[in-house]
């Protein structure tokens, strides 16, 4: 805990600040030197200071480029005595975003591992292999310091595994959700060696599916080292995550042990594991991994699950087949049967998720989305009263209209047979796909079939009896429960997200749309008791009443989506940038310039819960897009601009930084290739978004970075992120651009947007009297920039 302490007494941690660059590296070495002095003869410590340069392409956001300079990596290598071919790495980041003392992204991960180093250095067992541990100092901006370690530090050639230690929310349990690739044995040793296991296939697809807007270092050490790895973060209260509130107080020193013995125990394995030494051997196929309950892990590879899930959907066909088709004359008859009830099945899904979407998008058209985003039981009583609700009102109607003189018993059995084959088709289906988290189906199949065939004798008998219920829900009792512990997990990790998800997506859509899956999935097997039981009528009015009461109730606003509660806040997020902007025509001239302050809402509420407080800040001062220039001409410092498309710019005094940015074109140059080759040499703060758009009939077809060919972002300009450390060189870079004879008009236009995170240059008055206006529930982020456009 005093690691952590003393790391974020630092405060924030932003690439090329001093707080950055020196405090913190001063003080991990000060420790690391310490833990050096006290090691036992068994190990052999070595520490080394890195400060890479370079540049590579992602796609990440809306793809882009990175380029950094003389960015800070410190790194220890613990190793017996006479040395180790082979290591195994791990890996925790010590900056942080703006204006945040990030506690738990990441600086207790860095904490966790000088614990872990300092018990290490301690034992006098010799490990086999060694232990490369890498304080990352430049992870926040996007992936670079992993990258500049992976690709040029000499050490980086040994590494066989590695564990990057990440964070999504602040505490709590830490979750594996990505290993791999493949590498099967990285997971047993998770499962073997972990005391306190919590991992997820399904949080893994979630995550690399793309629909949260995030990434970490095990993607560099993935994508360009080509090494296989596990990836854990702590995902518990993401409302915390980057804002000011992510401070060590909040992390429970029982977290901070948990993590520790976790990583501690999986490190040492790994650090004495033959297969270590030979990871590549052992790259066949993916694995199945989940927790029970946090208790232990089930894993197991891919390709034994696809035989146990089609195994699991043949023998469910076959009772099905053999059900249906005996007696025989009857065959055609029961077909029907069934496959009406399916379709019912099916139709009442759809019929509930079109509803639940309906009242979502309702609610989001009259400005009451997130209502529950501090209150989450909201979200239950609105959405899952009325999926709930409209389910059984389907097969209520089905059951007294279409199926008016038809035995009870007979309904029910035909119901449940409907359910199984629907989760056998999905888990068919899945499977086919390649999904590991297709063994959720399996779970969905196996039991309930197992619970029919041992109370067969109890379904033919009239009346739900009190002995069948519970044989029932003692079946299906596996599956229920794991569902309910998974569907924890992905609202603790979602939820949080929907407050940064950008301006574009309703979040009561995907919330909606979430809890109407659980639902219909929960609510599968209990479809037949609508059948089973004289009356559902009090069910359904309990439902309907509760969610017209919860309805009525946010539409007049009671529930207020953000908290400044000291204990617990949720607070709205909001981006403001001071900014100057000067647009150059061909000759250099200025021939458009304008200041103010550029505003972001991190959320779909946009800035309509701020206006109130703040009068100016209103619809009336929309941004306007400037066609013209690349990016609408506004200073994003990441491509999300697909994210964000409501924003807004407040007129504000010119700003003028004491170190303003120096952008020099240097040549042009005509190539072999009958190119033009324009070379540039650009020097201002730490942070700089490059942004480059080819005029009518020009194409850009190379470039210095990356790898040589260029990657454009999401609407077809191209974006590079530049970020340094301390005393980097001047940065020198060039385009070459393919052109028309004639182009009176120039061939590309180029945008330079200088950000100042830190230091005197920050924040200027009138942001910061902007700033100290906003109500306290609202977590502002501020900083100044200039933006110049040039025409070449």
């Amino acid at each position: 805990r005093g690691y952590l302490d003393n790391i974020t007494a630092i405060g924030p941690r932003t690439v090329g600040s001093p707080e950055n660059e020196v405090l913190a590296v001063n003080y991990l070495l000060e420790q690391i030197r310490g833990i050096q002095r006290e090691s036992t003869d068994a190990h052999k410590i070595s520490v080394d200071i890195q400060r890479p340069t370079g540049s590579f392409s992602i796609d990440f956001l809306g793809g882009f480029t990175s380029y950094y300079a003389n960015i800070t990596n410190v790194v220890v290598k613990l190793e017996p005595r006479n040395g180790a071919e082979h290591a195994v790495l791990s890996n925790c980041h010590f900056d942080s975003v703006p204006n945040t003392p990030g506690a738990s992204d990441d600086a207790v991960s860095c904490a966790v591992m000088l614990e872990i180093l300092n018990t290490l250095s301690k034992s006098s067992e010799s490990l086999q292999h060694a232990v490369i541990f890498l304080f990352n100092g430049a992870e926040e901006n996007i992936l670079q310091a992993s990258h500049g370690f992976i690709t040029q530090h000499e050490w980086a050639k040994s590494i066989r595994a590695f564990i990057n230690l990440e964070a999504a929310g602040v505490g709590g349990k830490e979750l594996v959700f990505q290993t791999g690739p493949e590498n099967p044995w990285l997971v047993q040793a998770y499962v073997v060696a972990a005391k306190h296991p919590f991992a997820s296939v399904v949080a893994q697809e979630i995550f690399q599916s793309g629909i949260i807007p995030a990434d970490t270092d095990f993607r560099i050490y993935r994508d360009f080292g080509n090494v296989p790895g596990i990836d854990l973060a702590f995902i518990e209260n993401g409302y915390i995550y980057h804002t000011e509130y992510d401070t060590s107080d909040r992390i429970l020193t029982d977290s901070i042990q948990r993590a520790g013995d976790n990583i501690l125990a999986v490190l040492k394995y790994l650090a004495t594991s033959e297969k270590l030494a030979k990871s590549f051997e052992y790259r066949h196929g993916n694995v199945v991994f989940f927790d029970i309950l946090g208790l232990f892990v089930l894993a197991y590879p891919a390709r034994v699950g696809t035989i146990m899930n089609y195994i699991t959907a043949a023998i469910a066909f076959f009772y099905l087949s053999k059900k249906v088709l005996h007696p025989k004359p009857r065959a055609v008859h029961n077909v029907k049967k069934l496959l009406t009830a399916s379709s019912l099945t099916l139709t009442s899904w759809v019929c509930a998720l079109v509803a639940v979407l309906t009242v979502a998008m309702f609610v989001s058209i009259i400005g009451r989305a997130l209502s529950w985003y501090t209150h989450f039981y909201v979200s239950v009583s609105l959405y899952g009263t009325a999926a709930a609700a409209k389910l059984i009102l389907v097969h209520m109607l089905a059951k007294k209209f279409f199926y008016k003189n038809v035995n009870e018993q007979y309904l029910g059995d035909v119901f449940f047979d409907a359910s199984l084959m629907i989760w056998s088709v999905a888990l068919a289906v899945m499977t086919q796909m390649g999904l590991c988290s297709a063994f959720i189906c399996t779970l969905w199949v196996a039991f309930p079939l197992l619970t029919k065939l041992m109370i067969h004798k109890e379904f033919s008998q009239k009346g739900a009896t009190i002995k069948f219920i519970v044989m029932y829900m003692l079946g299906m009792f596996v599956p229920y429960l794991y569902m309910l512990y998974l569907s924890w997990t992905v609202f603790e990790m979602f939820t949080p997200v929907m407050g940064r998800s950008g301006s574009e997506i309703p979040p009561d859509m995907v919330l909606a749309g979430f809890i109407v899956i659980f639902t219909m999935i929960l609510s599968s097997y209990f479809i037949n008791f609508i059948y089973l039981v004289k009356s559902t009528k009090t069910t359904l009015v309990t439902l309907t009443t509760v969610f017209v009461v919860t309805l009525i109730l946010v539409c007049s606003g009671i529930f207020f989506p953000y908290s400044s509660d000291a204990a617990n806040p949720k607070p709205k997020r909001v981006f403001l940038q001071h900014t100057s902007r000067r647009f150059h025509d061909l000759d250099g001239n200025v021939v458009k310039s304008d200041s103010g302050i550029w505003i972001n809402g991190f959320d779909y509420n946009g800035i309509s819960h701020i206006t109130p407080h703040v009068p100016e800040i209103n619809d009336t001062i929309r941004s306007p897009c400037e066609e013209q220039a690349p990016f609408c001409g506004l200073p994003w410092i990441l491509p999300v601009h697909f994210m964000f498309r409501k924003n807004w710019y407040l007129p504000a005094p010119e700003i003028l930084p004491r170190s303003p940015i120096q952008f020099k074109f240097l040549s042009k140059k005509l190539m072999p290739s009958n190119s033009v080759r324009l070379s540039f040499e650009v020097s201002g703060p730490s942070h700089m978004s490059l942004y480059v758009r080819p005029r009518a009939g020009s194409a850009l077809s190379r470039w210095s970075l990356g790898n040589g060919t260029p990657v454009a972002s999401l609407g077809g300009d191209y974006f590079v992120f530049y970020s340094r450390g301390l005393q980097a060189a001047p940065w020198h870079f060039w385009v070459e651009l393919t052109a028309p004879e004639e182009h009176s008009d120039g061939i590309v236009s180029i945008a330079i947007a200088a950000h100042y995170f830190f230091g005197e240059d920050q924040k200027s008055p009138q942001l910061n009297a902007l700033l100290e206006r906003f109500p306290k529930w609202i977590f502002s982020s501020g900083w100044s920039c200039t933006y110049d456009l040039f025409i070449f």
